[in-house]
């Protein structure tokens, strides 16, 4: 019969997280054994020699007793191994410990890693079993950060239940340059919903209770219909089916919900077509938000200017359908016309599309009696003017105007009514389209104008390709700001009387506009 060690039989380990006693020549190995999804004979042939190397094997198991690990390798284990069985104190979140359900499950493993460790002090080789892969998700990683430091250590990988439910339903988890992501279902709903719009594929885990909001995630995400459901992949008793059909009363904790490869199924053609405008921030993928990311992701035609077409990610089944930057209306009524005929439409701008960008153009055409049955929905991106003076410090953290300097859509006259007003305000002037090949006198003139209104030393943001490879922002007196130097790929942030600017002792300097505003003294005060 095999032998149960309990904690009081053994002693003299230390027991301190990230220390312990030096170990002489005949300290025993550690193996953190991973053992596969469930499946005996989905064990490795090295983890089969790893038990049979050991003379202690142990074992997690809940306060019944019974171990899955163990029951995976039961023809293994010998009649002279001595079992180590490291009970959970707890199996839900709730206990009376002062630390709480952490606390409690870290003592649990002190004390499981000072059992271990006194075999390994004796001379011992111990297998700790674990399912799937030990560093997966697995409770032997919590031996390993106390132990493997201090012993002669060996983790043999195992076949993981993501790799196990792919398999069961027959599915690719990811192809080409497709991202797979890995997501505990026990993270609030907003995080799970924000995580899966920003993946192609997806494998959720730990499922049990948190069902009913791993639902509610796919269903707002429109991942509803492309999820799987895995439960005991490759054990007795497994059962697959669509998601949506499964009685959440029904859902153990070993169970996955899967999102597999779009290759060759490209994102699902909806029932009725729709338009998203979205925001790509000022550069590339770094920029993008997770409600963006499942717009383009989910989206069955992309429409935009090709340069901003070109930081999204190419994707299976996606039809891009590529134009100039100066056919912003032609390019709205294009995109209703795809919706129309049942396709789901990003379109696509640069920044915040509602921020001399296309959200404009497509709902101007949208209000036609033709596309009024069409929706249209607009998702911000982060902008311009507010990734500049992130990167500049926080030159607008006052109030502060938006204006383009381009003359192409509206008459000079106008904008430089528009700057002598904000200027007179006190604003800090956030300057779009400052200049281009074609326009290279308006920032000469925008500068003459608000010198006539400003302190020639007011701090100047010139922010160039913020997020891209030419990035350079430099903070400069308004009277040394030079008009040649800015092109269509710039922002200008103008500071207001306020706003200051300081060089810091890395030679960086910092410009920001105090939140308090001076108050005017009253009629009559001393």
């Amino acid at each position: 019969m095999s032998t149960h060690v309990s904690r009081e039989t053994v002693t003299g380990a230390d027991t301190e997280t990230g220390t312990g006693t030096e170990t002489g020549a005949g300290a025993g190995k550690l193996y953190g054994v991973g053992l596969g999804p469930g499946d005996p004979s989905l064990m490795t042939l090295r983890a089969v020699e790893a038990i049979a190397e050991a003379d202690v094997v142990a074992y997690h198991c809940a306060r019944h007793g019974r171990s899955i690990a163990r029951s995976i390798a039961a023809k293994h284990i010998r009649e002279d191994h001595v079992e180590e069985r490291l009970m959970y104190p707890l199996t839900v979140e709730t206990t009376d410990h002062p630390g709480g359900y952490r606390g409690a499950l870290n003592d649990f493993y002190e004390e499981a890693s000072a059992r271990l460790a006194a075999h390994l002090d004796a001379g011992r080789t111990v297998a700790v079993l674990a399912e799937g892969d030990p560093l997966f998700y697995g409770s032997y990683q919590h031996m390993h950060k106390r132990l493997a430091h201090r012993y002669e250590t060996e983790v043999v990988p195992g076949v993981t239940s993501v790799s196990a439910a792919a398999a069961t339903i027959g599915k690719p988890l990811v192809e080409a340059e497709e991202v797979l992501t890995i997501i505990p279902g026990t993270l609030p709903e907003d995080e799970l919903t924000a995580r899966l719009a920003a993946t192609d594929s997806a494998v959720v885990m730990k499922l049990g209770r948190t069902f009913p909001a791993v639902r509610r995630a796919l269903e707002r995400t429109d991942r509803l219909a492309d999820a799987h459901y895995v439960e005991r992949a490759t054990m007795e008793g497994r059962r697959t089916a669509a998601f949506a059909d499964v009685d959440p009363d029904t859902v153990p904790y070993f169970s996955v919900a899967v999102l597999p490869s779009r290759v060759d199924t490209g994102p699902a053609v909806p029932e009725r077509g729709e338009v998203v405008v979205v925001g790509t921030g000022p550069a590339g993928p770094q920029w993008l938000t997770p409600e963006t990311r499942g717009a383009l992701s989910s989206a069955t035609d992309l429409v935009g200017y090709t340069t901003y077409l070109d930081r999204v990610p190419m994707r299976p089944g996606q039809r891009r359908h590529g134009s100039d930057n100066k056919v912003e209306s032609e390019r709205a009524e294009f995109a209703l016309d795809l919706a129309r005929r049942g396709r789901r439409v990003a379109v696509v701008s640069g920044g915040d599309p509602g921020v001399f960008a296309m959200a404009t153009a497509v709902l101007e055409a949208a209000s036609q009696e033709e596309y009024a049955d069409v929706p249209v929905r607009v998702l911000p991106g982060v902008t311009a003017a507010n990734a500049a003076a992130a990167k500049a410090g926080a030159p607008l953290g006052h109030d502060y105007a938006t204006i383009s300097l381009s003359d192409r859509l509206k008459p000079w006259e106008v904008i430089a009514e528009r700057l002598r007003a904000a200027a007179a305000a006190d604003l800090v002037l956030a300057l779009y389209n400052p200049g281009s090949r074609s326009r290279t006198w308006q920032v000469g003139k925008a500068r003459e104008l608000l010198l006539g209104l400003r302190a020639p030393d007011t701090p100047v943001v010139v922010a160039r390709d913020v997020g891209g490879p030419e990035e350079s922002v430099r903070v400069v007196p308004l009277t040394d700001l030079d008009p040649a130097e800015v092109d269509m790929r710039t922002l200008l942030l103008i500071g207001s009387s306020q706003t200051r600017a300081v060089r810091r002792g890395d030679g960086h300097t910092v410009a920001w506009t105090p939140r308090r505003y001076p108050e005017t003294p009253s009629d009559g005060a001393e």
